[in-house]
């Protein structure tokens, strides 16, 4: 079987079976001993720490992977300048999918009405983590110590510093060039290490759903199903047609080909709900398989992985509208702007803080003048849609790299269509 193959089953035997072990531990079908067995020491024991294990490990090479290959992309860049462009582009691309995402996501939440006639009893109080302003992100974004922002993980940071050190490697001529040499190498290894691991993913994707939903169960579903499947639906609809229509019209390529390419690594995205994590996975696809040159991606990948929140803002979006509806606020046509405006710019502002979905909720929802406390109705079934708006963000990753990589001459179009 392929990867995508295996990936699909591991899915689907884990989300089965997590499901059967829940509903056998709250009816306490087949007596305490077999339902601890079960939930206890398997679900919650060996395969969660399987399912622990493998995201360890993903998140271990995160780090050496954006600086060791973020180096070798700017070293091969013809000229500094060159550098400037692709950052403006990537950047720009970022924010106006991201403003095409929450927009898109309002219009629905507006015509359907999720909200309206919900039960307000609010079984818990959201307190949101407080976010960094705008002065404290932009220094943030500066390192004062490099090796503090790699063990940190600090993506932001760690990305600024390869982009200097890659152009002082590159401007320090001949006698650098062992050095540039010794990084090429390195890249070639973690790569291999990052094959390792993605042959390893459908018994980390098993375990991990095994768990969640063992913990969770898919009945939570129910409760906020118009919520539901009205965000999972506009989810669905900007992955196909918006960034359909970006790589068509401005990439000139087939969109079907792209998708086709892009179904494990959003599959991987969809069992880890981390960008973070599948951006090993997604930066050899866009390489390797979508073609887009290493001096491109490199770059466009781990910044995307750190900002790009585009299902983050459908989230918003619809969260808002559902809020507003369920405590009959009328938020006018100003505070839905407000929601495109403020959605759009917080999706860097808080790229580094954990949590940063429903951060940037309670940023828009205090914006508007919305209960923050509204967030508890949409707790419960936020972890499954959290799945989904990962797979989403990987495949704008993919996208925004297609495009910048096509309109910087950094494309293998015979890669893009062959058939690997």
């Amino acid at each position: 079987m392929t990867l995508t193959t295996r990936i699909v089953v591991a899915m689907v035997l884990g989300i089965a079976l997590g499901s059967c072990i829940k509903i056998i531990h709250d009816q306490s079908i087949l007596g305490t001993a077999i339902d601890y067995f079960l939930f206890d020491l398997l679900a919650n024991g060996l395969f969660d720490i399987v399912g622990q294990i493998f995201i360890a490990s993903l998140r271990l090479v995160i780090v050496p992977l954006v600086f060791v290959s973020l180096v070798c992309g700017v070293v091969s860049i013809a000229t500094t300048s060159q550098i400037g462009r692709i950052t403006v582009k990537t950047l720009s691309l970022y924010l106006l999918t991201t403003a095409i995402a929450i927009t898109l996501a309002l219009c629905f939440a507006i015509l359907v009405q999720p909200g309206v006639g919900v039960d307000m009893a609010l079984p818990q109080t959201f307190e949101p983590r407080e976010a960094p302003g705008l002065k404290d992100v932009i220094i943030g974004i500066f390192p004062t110590n490099p090796i503090a922002a790699m063990a940190e993980g600090n993506m932001l940071q760690i990305i600024i510093f390869s982009l200097f050190f890659g152009v002082a490697l590159k401007g320090a001529g001949e006698f650098a060039m062992p050095l540039q040499q010794t990084f090429e190498r390195l890249n070639k290894v973690i790569l291999k290490l990052v094959t390792i691991l993605i042959e390893l993913a459908p018994y980390g994707v098993f375990s991990l759903l095994l768990t969640l939903f063992a913990t969770q169960g898919i009945g939570v579903i129910g409760d906020l199903a118009k919520y539901f499947f009205l965000l999972l639906l506009v989810l669905i609809l900007h992955g196909f047609l918006t960034y359909g229509l970006f790589i068509s019209l401005v990439a000139r390529l087939n969109p079907l080909i792209f998708f086709n390419k892009m179904k494990s690594v959003a599959l991987f995205a969809f069992s880890t709900s981390s960008s973070s994590a599948t951006m090993p996975v997604t930066l050899q696809a866009v390489r390797d398989k979508l073609g887009v040159n290493s001096s491109v991606s490199s770059f466009t990948v781990p910044l995307g992985a750190t900002i790009n929140m585009d299902g983050t803002a459908i989230m918003q979006g619809v969260a808002t509208v559902f809020i507003s509806q369920a405590f009959n606020i009328d938020i006018s046509f100003t505070g839905y702007l407000m929601v495109i405006l403020t959605a759009t710019l917080a999706s860097i502002g808080t790229a580094g803080v954990p949590g940063v979905g429903l951060i940037m909720l309670a940023m828009v929802l205090e914006q508007v003048g919305l209960p923050v406390e509204g967030i508890a109705l949409i707790i419960g079934v936020d972890r499954l849609l959290d799945m989904t708006r990962t797979a989403v963000n990987v495949c704008g990753d993919a996208m925004v790299s297609c495009l910048v990589g096509k309109s910087e001459n950094e494309f293998n179009s015979e890669i893009f269509y062959s058939k690997n």
